[in-house]
């Protein structure tokens, strides 16, 4: 594998991100209109894209192989979600910042630049991989995800409330204690649908009409480009201090980046034989933190600041992050 191919993706990625500030600031693309295409890259592209990878020939993973995948990556979220829970307190983060470290932490872009990335430096064979760590992300990031940034919206709005009072604002995000049944209707969404159904076509190896897999192949090609104009948008909106003047996220994004996917695939090692699963995990843990959380903090009408500084530097500091880390593939 050469770092150049890396490299390259990353700096890709970074053009697309400046179309983004140029477009916001030339008035061409409005934070509404960034909010829109939130709601179309959520619903449709990135569904879209997922399902894709299962459509393409090639060597297929066996039913074990896959099996193993999808517990040694359930047990990678967990221990990212145990470490969200500790770094805002080994950084001394204030406490009503905690939620956006541990969103930072635990959901990583293993989407919108996960798949590219992978696609480009371990092959197309290792999208399968890719598809079982994105299902776990949509299962995780509408439940664990959404509920903790609906505890912290309350937390905000109760903030800004002037005298609180015992019933809920109108503005404040619906409460977490729902019933079962609505917990499990929100696992019934269009990225846990479309990650099924990716796996489905996989192990069915189905063969569906040109005219369907065509749509989705413009469809989630699509995908790349309009994350990162919502990432964009974001950075023209921030002034460079409020980036780059934050020291603890610069030792959070060494600690996330790097040492945890190295650690990762240190532990595992000991488990799994199976080289491509090993060096998906790296990759998809060594990957800046994901848009999804900015897109939903927006939909919620959040201050998503902290959220938006973390994940540009961490997307900024990729460049050099991600590369090291593809340093510890296995051979």
């Amino acid at each position: 594998m050469s770092i150049t191919v890396v490299l390259q993706q990353m700096v890709i990625i970074f053009l697309l991100i400046g179309i983004g500030m140029i477009l916001f600031r030339r008035k061409m693309l409005s934070e509404e209109g960034s909010k829109q295409i939130s709601g179309l890259i959520i619903n449709v592209t990135n569904p879209a894209l997922l399902i894709c990878s299962a459509l393409e020939d090639g060597p297929k993973a066996s039913l074990t192989e896959l099996g193993i995948a999808l517990a040694a990556y359930a047990v990678i979220f967990a221990l990212l979600i145990g470490i969200g829970f500790l770094l805002p307190y080994i950084l001394r983060v204030p406490k009503n910042l905690h939620y956006a470290y541990q969103m930072l932490t635990v959901f990583g872009n293993v989407g919108f630049i996960g798949i590219p990335l992978s696609s480009a430096v371990l092959g197309s064979e290792s999208l399968i991989f890719v598809s079982i760590f994105n299902l776990l992300f949509n299962l995780l990031v509408y439940t664990f995800g959404v509920s903790l940034l609906q505890r912290a919206a309350a937390g905000q709005a109760a903030k800004n409330t002037v005298s609180p009072a015992a019933h809920t604002p109108k503005d404040a995000p619906a409460p977490t204690n729902q019933n079962g049944i609505g917990r499990l209707r929100k696992l019934v969404n269009a990225g846990t649908i479309s990650a099924a159904v990716t796996i489905l076509f996989y192990l069915g190896n189905f063969n569906v009409p040109v005219i369907v897999s065509s749509t989705l192949s413009y469809a989630g090609r699509a995908t790349t480009l309009l994350s990162m104009l919502v990432l964009g948008v974001s950075v023209a909106q921030m002034a460079p201090k409020d980036i780059f003047s934050h020291p603890k996220l610069y030792v959070f994004t060494l600690l996330r980046q790097i040492l945890v996917p190295i650690g990762c695939v240190l532990l595992m090692r000991g488990f799994i034989d199976n080289k491509l699963i090993l060096n998906t995990m790296l990759l998809m843990t060594a990957v800046p933190a994901a848009n999804m959380p900015l897109m939903l903090a927006k939909q919620m009408d959040m201050d998503s600041d902290s959220i938006s500084q973390g994940i540009i530097l961490t997307t900024i500091l990729s460049l050099v992050t991600v590369p090291l880390t593809c340093l510890f593939l296995v051979a």
